[in-house]
């Protein structure tokens, strides 16, 4: 069973694509005449060029809004594509939950005739910069420890990326892992979390007793008091990256 079958099922209404995310990415596929994006998911961030989505789950096929892309139900690991299929692959916060990341990113760089572009997130800047996982989760960081990529392990089995830092917005519409850094009470709403797999995987016993101190301190006060500054930016990097590979 896809991982999404089971973690997907609310994903279309709390993973909304954020438009200035979204002018990153398609800033970063350029000015290309096809795209096919690989680990879809329900469609976020494809853009018009969008010719196939490739996603494993059915349950996030079915969230797809009338009007996207054809889909494949298939895995990284094995497009069902030829050479040189598209002018630019996409991936999207999905490399992590590969079981074969060699292999799927041989893929990605055989489907793709010019360039090749992946969205991940360097899990040391995570760690440190971001309040959830060093203040209350240090269980869902562990277990992102176990999945998480290297960025420069990357950019290496890319055969080389530049690297774009990708800033969260403080009113983030897409509701992944720190989308929410400036609201904090929506971690405690599990539906939220449902759509975070950093959380969802590692478990709603794991973590309970981290989310029940955050409630706790933002009851009192206490998490506004620590984090006054914070409250006063518009958006913050805590890790999440855009790998751009021309091939």
């Amino acid at each position: 069973m896809a991982t999404y079958d089971t973690l997907g099922a609310t994903y279309a209404r709390t993973r909304q694509p954020d438009p200035r995310i979204a002018a990153r990415i398609h800033a970063a596929l350029g000015n290309v005449t096809d795209v096919i994006n690989v680990g879809a998911g329900s469609g976020s961030y494809e853009p018009p060029q969008t010719v196939l989505a490739v996603e494993p789950s059915q349950v996030m096929l079915a969230q797809r809004p009338p009007g996207s892309a054809p889909a494949v139900r298939a895995v990284a690991e094995h497009l069902p594509l030829p050479d040189n299929a598209a002018d630019t692959v996409m991936a999207v916060l999905t490399v992590h939950h590969w079981s074969d990341l060699a292999a799927g990113i041989r893929e990605l760089r055989r489907v793709a005739r010019r360039s090749v572009v992946v969205l991940t997130w360097d899990q040391d800047i995570f760690r440190e910069r971001f309040w959830l996982v060093r203040e209350y989760l240090p269980e869902a960081a562990a277990f992102d420890d176990t999945r998480s990529i290297p960025t420069d392990q990357l950019v290496d089995m890319l055969g080389g990326a530049r690297q774009e830092p990708v800033l969260v917005p403080h009113d983030c519409t897409d509701g992944f892992g720190a989308a929410f850094w400036r609201r904090p009470h929506a971690y405690l709403d599990p539906q939220v979390r449902a759509g975070i797999s950093m959380l969802a995987q590692t478990g709603e016993d794991v973590i309970r007793p981290g989310l029940t101190r955050l409630a706790d301190d933002l009851t009192t006060g206490r998490w506004h008091a620590r984090h006054a500054e914070l409250l006063t930016l518009e958006s913050i990097d805590v890790g999440y990256r855009l790998l751009v590979t021309d091939l």
